[in-house]
């Protein structure tokens, strides 16, 4: 049987060795079944209280726990970097913020909310980089697509629920600035008809 500190030095180098945020039901299987999902979770958070304080820190997210730099340190992280990372237009983050806030929505609600036509771009790209999905369809005519966001845009932003969601003021600087979009949101922030008036409804959405 597993000591408690040697259980938690497994844990601290599965989840350094880890790109992706790792779930203590995941995490049990590091130990063929001597330990629980509740000691696991325990065992995390004494790690986390081990490393607080520290340029690197261990968090809980929505999709599990991982090992992130603090927030503070990414200005000269990004020193190292050749180049700023990009960042996506105005009309991706508003498009976003919409689905962040009222999901689940359609096209249509997002453009009556904008008052402008969203191009397919604009979704494509959310959909490329993980932050929203099709959730379902609405029950009217043309059956639209109703998007909500992802346990991977929680996860970006460093929430574990969607109750944890900051101003919008904040989201957009955090994406805007700290995440590196896909080369689809480059390509929309370039569509000469993303901001296009909307046009009357014809009967489907999306």
């Amino acid at each position: 049987m597993l000591n408690p500190p040697d259980a938690k030095r497994i844990l601290e180098a599965a989840l350094l060795a880890s790109q992706e945020p790792v779930s203590p039901q995941e995490l049990k299987r590091l130990f063929e079944g001597e330990l629980g999902v509740d000691a696991i979770r325990k065992l995390l958070a004494e790690l986390a209280e081990e490393w607080r304080g520290r340029s690197v820190e261990l968090v809980n997210l929505s999709s599990g726990w991982r090992f992130q730099t603090r927030p503070e340190f990414q200005p000269f992280l990004e020193r190292l970097l050749p180049e700023r990372a990009p960042r996506y237009s105005r009309a991706v983050m508003e498009t976003l913020a919409i689905i962040a806030y009222r999901q689940p929505v359609t096209r249509g609600d997002i453009e009556d909310i904008r008052g402008v036509g969203v191009s397919s771009q604009i979704i494509q790209a959310l959909e490329t980089r993980g932050w929203i999905d099709a959730v379902g369809h609405r029950e009217t005519p043309g059956r639209p697509a109703l998007y909500a966001t992802t346990t991977r845009f929680l996860d970006d932003l460093g929430l574990r629920s969607l109750e944890e969601l900051p101003p919008l003021e904040e989201i957009a600087k955090t994406l805007q600035l700290e995440v590196v979009p896909a080369p689809e949101a480059q390509a929309e922030a370039r569509d000469p008809q993303e901001e296009q008036p909307a046009q009357p409804a014809t009967g489907t959405d999306g």
